[in-house]
Formats: structure tokens, C-alpha cells, sequence
């Protein structure tokens, strides 16, 4: 089976040529239990001061509390993706219509941008949410805690389908 076409989550640019993409890829370990809902993404930053390129892997929760803020989003108030395991991005809407995007990966870089987006670029990232999801589904349940099986309504051609599988993972650590 051929991997989708990479879906862009997050696309926010200005005439002054300041972007922050989150391009997402493809599932982290596809046909594994444990990383098939994974998903893996390039985040792309560019100013005038920055080019930058980092990896970010989003977890169902990640698209969850995305969804959530981003419907919340306001002037003053913000949204975020990401974080608990490394890079962390955030936006912040002020009342003039820029946003202030933080690109925070603390192995790597820090970085701010101020972008105004045009247009309706909220329901925009709303369609694209629903797009990540509509072509990468979730496909695992958790049955009981850390323990996993496929949905019954898991595509077929991404691997096997396999028992419960319990996992044991220190507290903190994905990929």
C-alpha cells in the first residue's frame, strides 16, 4: 500500500514571506500497534532571521487539543500542538490580527514569528485538521489502560491485525 501524499495541518504565511508549516508525513510505525497512530511531522519556519526544519510526532490527544483550541481561538487568547515529548509550537492571536507563532524544540531552537494570515484562516486550519484525519483515521483502540488492539474499522494493507498487546513504557517516553 502506497502512503497518502503529506497533508499540510498547520500552513499560516504572510506577504512578507514569514510561514510556519506543519506538513504532516505518515504514521510513525505503520502496522505497529503502539506507533501506527502516531503520526510523523515536518514543522517549517521561516523568516528573514530563521529556515528551519524539525521533526514533531503527533499523538490522537495532540489532534484532540488542537481541534479544541483552535476553535477557542481569539484575540488575547491562544492554541498549541505539541509539547510533552519536545517541540512544542504556539500561537497566540492578538487584537490587531498578527500572530505571534513560538517554535520551541529544546534540543535545538527557539524562535518567534509574527505572521498575519489572511482571509478565514481558523476554519481554513479547521478543514485541515479534518483532512489529517480523514487520510490518516485512527485505528487503534485502547482497551484497557496500555492495552491496545486494532478497531474493527481499521483499513486493511497496513499490516496484519494482531491480539491485545499490553505495553510497558516508562512514564514519559514516546518516540
Amino acid at each position: 500500500m502506497t502512503e497518502p501524499a503529506p497533508v499540510d495541518l498547520i500552513h499560516l504565511a504572510d506577504a512578507d514571506g514569514n510561514r510556519c508549516i506543519v506538513r504532516v508525513t505518515g504514521r510513525f510505525q505503520p502496522g505497529v500497534l503502539t506507533g501506527h497512530d502516531i503520526l510523523r511531522a515536518d514543522v517549517l519556519a521561516t523568516a528573514s532571521f530563521v529556515d528551519a526544519r524539525l521533526d514533531l510526532h503527533l499523538f490522537p490527544r495532540d489532534l484532540d487539543t488542537w481541534q479544541r483550541e483552535l476553535s477557542g481561538l481569539a484575540p488575547g487568547r491562544g492554541a498549541g500542538l505539541g509539547g510533552d515529548r519536545g517541540l512544542r509550537l504556539d500561537l497566540h492571536l492578538h487584537e490587531e490580527g498578527l500572530l505571534s507563532v513560538s517554535v520551541h524544540d529544546p534540543d535545538r531552537l527557539t524562535t518567534l514569528l509574527g505572521i498575519r494570515p489572511g482571509g478565514d484562516w481558523i476554519d481554513e486550519h479547521q478543514e485541515r485538521l479534518e483532512q489529517v484525519r480523514r487520510t490518516w483515521p485512527g485505528e487503534v483502540v485502547e482497551t484497557s489502560p496500555m492495552v491496545y488492539e486494532w478497531s474493527p474499522d481499521r483499513r486493511r494493507g497496513d499490516g496484519p491485525p494482531h491480539a491485545p498487546v499490553p505495553v510497558r513504557r516508562p512514564a514519559g517516553e514516546g518516540p
